[in-house]
């Protein structure tokens, strides 16, 4: 493991910020996760694009430059010597006295942190896995990549307990996400996910998805669709940093189609996993 803490290389034992930090005290930032393959960056470049986008939205100045925050990940990344990697981002508000107000002066504390990452196991995506549907009872900006993650936490020991994978939200009758990774439904060849709003976080890998439907010619939908609808779907797979591309074959108990992962779905594993092998940005 590599540790950045505010630019400077830290070890584990003095990874440390104070208890007055607006992260440990308020869950006051945000955070970005980016995969690295084979020595290179997956789509550095989106994800740094979303964390300016979120402090934006949260009201703080990142006052250490998204410049600096990019060449510490690529020296963090080169000193821990993984070929394959996961990069941890995490920006608070800083360290002030603890009032619900933002204080009108401090500095950000932001962590770079590099671990090695081997994946979810390869049986996962060839044979799909299971989810639960639970009640989507986050708040209203779910497009904001906070720390604040309680509800998703809740809802990821929900799935454990349930002995599957994920678990999809809906909201009303109308799915928006899982736990950690954005949904798609497939009926009739055309592939569905939630609209990016604020009901869901815009995932880079499901940007990435876009991007292969439209060069391969698949059909796709940004539209909403019921709880019903995703039961009733051909196929169904969830994307993220850490999941990638994974089919999901059973809901509530229900299989999924013929309970396999479906043809579009393999596609798009496919055409993702030749990406990891060529995208460094």
């Amino acid at each position: 493991m590599v540790i950045y803490l505010n630019g400077q290389r830290v070890d584990y034992e003095n990874a440390k910020v104070s208890v007055e930090d607006r992260g440990f005290q308020f869950g006051d930032g945000i955070y970005e996760v980016v995969r690295v393959y084979e020595g290179r960056f997956f789509y550095l470049n989106r994800h740094l694009e979303r964390l300016k986008n979120g402090a934006r939205e949260i009201y703080l100045d990142l006052d250490f430059g998204i410049d600096t925050l990019e060449k510490t990940c690529r020296q963090a990344v080169k000193e821990s010597g993984f070929d394959n990697a996961s990069v941890y981002i995490q920006v608070t508000r800083g360290t002030a006295p603890r009032k619900h107000v933002f204080p009108e002066k401090s500095s950000c504390n932001w962590v770079v942190i590099v671990k090695e990452e081997k994946g979810i196991p390869d049986e996962a995506y060839k044979n799909g896995v299971m989810a639960i549907t639970i009640p989507d009872e986050r708040w209203s900006r779910c497009n904001i990549k906070t720390i604040q993650l309680l509800a998703n936490c809740i809802a990821k020991q929900k799935a454990k307990k349930a002995n599957v994978y994920e678990a999809i939200f809906y909201r009303g009758d109308i799915i928006t996400e899982a736990s950690s990774s954005n949904v798609f439904a497939v009926k009739y060849n055309v592939i569905f996910t939630h609209p990016a709003n604020n009901f869901i976080l815009n995932g880079v890998t499901r940007r990435v998805i876009f991007d292969i439907a439209s060069e391969n010619d698949l059909e796709i939908c940004e539209e909403r669709f019921r709880l019903k609808d995703l039961m009733e779907a051909d196929e169904v797979f969830i994307t993220g940093t850490t999941t990638q591309v994974l089919p999901i074959v059973k809901i509530d108990g229900k299989l999924i189609g013929d309970g396999v992962p479906g043809k579009i779905t393999c596609s798009i594993i496919e055409e993702f996993n030749k990406l990891t092998k060529s995208v460094d940005c």
